[in-house]
């Protein structure tokens, strides 16, 4: 059985399906001319990335404000481009994925640490009985001036509660905990369900400015030695025991 999925679209369409999480999946095309245009008439951000990409790598933000005198403009890396009509900045995005299948996702307003926005990284592993679990969260900033929050691209690993307490009071941060796990695990659920050899799952969530939590991507082959970090050494230890027996199986 399949184990892996490397394509974020077909990951996306997989879990589209469930009730539970198609209202927490920003809207995602596959990327082309048309459909760039449409989003940023709509959403003014959107983001650009590779379809089979791992650590960020690839990804890009493009922008557009009409009122500038160059309204398009994308950003990769630290560097950002900018260009007076639509057609310019396509061209230039054609160039820079180099005719590879990648697609655009509409942009989440993230909340920010040190002026720097961030991430959460869910893990959802099986555990011994079969049963999904969510097992450790993380909090993932990005690098001053860069556009993703990946640790392998530059990113700050930080505990949750250090990233969400300024924006929730204790009882609020737990509930909203809460409202993490249930979501992860419906993520996993309806992963499984159409792909039963999957035994982990590590999911990049965003919450946006009205503190609701958006699914930006799903991994199916999370890397364990992130939650190393934490102060709570028994949620590390807990993701590798469980890591360390789907790697068995």
């Amino acid at each position: 059985m399949r184990r892996y999925v490397l394509s974020k679209w077909v990951k996306t369409e997989a879990v589209l399906h469930s009730t539970a999480v198609r209202p927490h999946i920003p809207p995602t095309r596959i990327l082309s001319e048309e459909s760039l245009r449409d989003m940023l008439d709509k959403y003014r951000m959107v983001y650009v990335k590779p379809d089979c990409g791992t650590f960020g790598r690839g990804v890009m933000r493009v922008d557009y404000n009409e009122q500038d005198a160059k309204p398009y403009r994308y950003r990769h890396l630290k560097t950002t481009r900018s260009f007076q009509t639509y057609e310019d900045l396509y061209q230039s995005l054609k160039t820079a994925t180099d005719g590879r299948k990648y697609l655009a996702q509409k942009g989440i307003r993230m909340l920010k640490h040190d002026k720097n926005v961030f991430d959460l990284r869910v893990i959802v592993q099986t555990k011994p009985g079969g049963q999904w679990e969510v097992s450790g969260m993380i909090g993932r900033v990005s690098q001053t001036g860069k556009v993703v929050t990946n640790y392998h691209s530059g990113g700050k690993l930080r505990s949750v509660e250090t990233l969400l307490s300024p924006y929730f009071g204790a009882k609020e941060l737990k509930r909203f905990k809460a409202r993490l796990k249930r979501l992860a695990h419906s993520t996993a659920l309806a992963l499984h369900s159409k792909y039963p050899g999957i035994r982990e799952i590590g999911l990049d969530v965003a919450v946006d400015q009205e503190l609701k939590p958006w699914v930006l991507e799903v991994n199916t082959k999370p890397d364990p030695y992130i939650f190393k970090v934490l102060k709570d050494k028994r949620i590390y230890a807990k993701v590798l025991r469980y890591y360390k027996y789907n790697k068995r199986k």
